[in-house]
This record gives C-alpha cells, structure tokens and sequence, in this order.
C-alpha cells in the first residue's frame, strides 16, 4: 500500500513469440482492444483422472462466477510463469500440487462481451497431479467440483465457462495425456 491505496498490479506484455517487451497495469491490458501479455493457465487432476474446476466468485471484476480450469492468472514482471503458477494454485486453492510439469503455450485473442474486457494472451500451460483437497479462498473461488470428461461436457453444456476454457483446454490436451494417462479419456 502507498498513500493508503494498494500498488496496481503490473503484467508483462510479449511479443507475438511470447518475448517480453513490456509492463502495462492488469485492467488497462484487458480494456479493448487488449495488449498482448503473459498468461498461465493450469490443469490439475485427482488420482481417478478427473479435472479439478472452479467457478470464480462472484466479486472478481472479470468473468464472475463462471466456471474455468483449475486455476489461471498473470505472472508478475521477471516471475517465471512455473513458479507464478503453482504461487496462485496455493493462493486460490490452499492446496500444493504432487506433479505440474509445463503443457505448452497458446496464444489468443478472446473478448469477454460480458464486461467489455478483452484476453488477449501468451499463454503458458501446466498439467499436473494433486492429492489434497482444495481449501478455496472465497474471495477468488465460488466453488470447485472434479470432473471427468463426460461430466465436463455436460456441465459445459449446461453452464456459463471462461470465454478462454476451450482454447486452454484444447492446447493443453497432449501435456494432460501425459499427466492422466490416454484411460482418463482427456
């Protein structure tokens, strides 16, 4: 805090081949039409193979309440995206994954219709393995629930998801196997 108001949190803007050419506040790289910046999306999946989601809480200024992979964020300026990722896993989930291992990268441009916010993002994936059971903060997470792949076509069916999931979901597919196994069917 300074002058009792909180710092703006800073992300790193990139380059089309994810290099880093920048900083720009959070908000003001998602107001339209968006500035490319570095993201991290992360998958996580019980023993039985099943998909760990959340639904963002309701007070988040971007995509409230829908449902989304696991966990996603922003590293800070200079943080390595593994590390940004499993900081946010514990923060948001109060859980620590057993395995995480990198699941590859996809760029995008979704806009958010919703609140007018654009997602215009270099994204780092990460798949991996956890054992505990998520202790969400309810500030960041309405609710969690795993699922298996038909489940989640179900649910995405039936409920409002992240402009982004499918996009994430999809690119990650090849890292996810790696982690789950083919049996687990993702």
């Amino acid at each position: 805090m300074t002058n009792g108001t909180a710092d703006p949190i800073m992300l790193e803007l990139v380059d089309e081949d994810g290099r880093t050419i920048g900083t720009a506040e959070k908000l003001s790289a998602h107001q339209a039409p968006g500035r490319l910046h570095r993201a991290f999306s992360v998958f996580l999946f019980d023993d039985m193979g099943r998909l760990l989601l959340q639904r963002r809480a309701l007070g988040k200024y971007h995509s409230p309440g829908v449902w989304s992979n696991t966990c996603c964020g922003h590293p800070y300026p200079g943080e390595r995206p593994f590390a940004a990722a499993a900081r946010r896993v514990g923060e948001e989930l109060g859980m620590a994954p057993v395995l995480m291992r990198e699941a590859g990268t996809v760029r995008y441009n979704h806009p958010d219709p919703a609140s007018g916010l654009v997602e215009q993002e270099y994204n780092h994936l990460f798949a991996g393995l956890v054992r505990d059971m998520p202790r969400p903060d309810p500030e960041e997470i309405a609710e969690t629930a795993f699922v298996t792949p038909g489940e989640l076509l179900k649910r995405h069916e039936a409920e409002p998801f992240s402009a982004w999931f499918m996009t994430v979901l999809d690119a990650a597919r090849g890292g996810i196997r790696e982690v789950t196994g083919v049996s687990a069917g993702w």
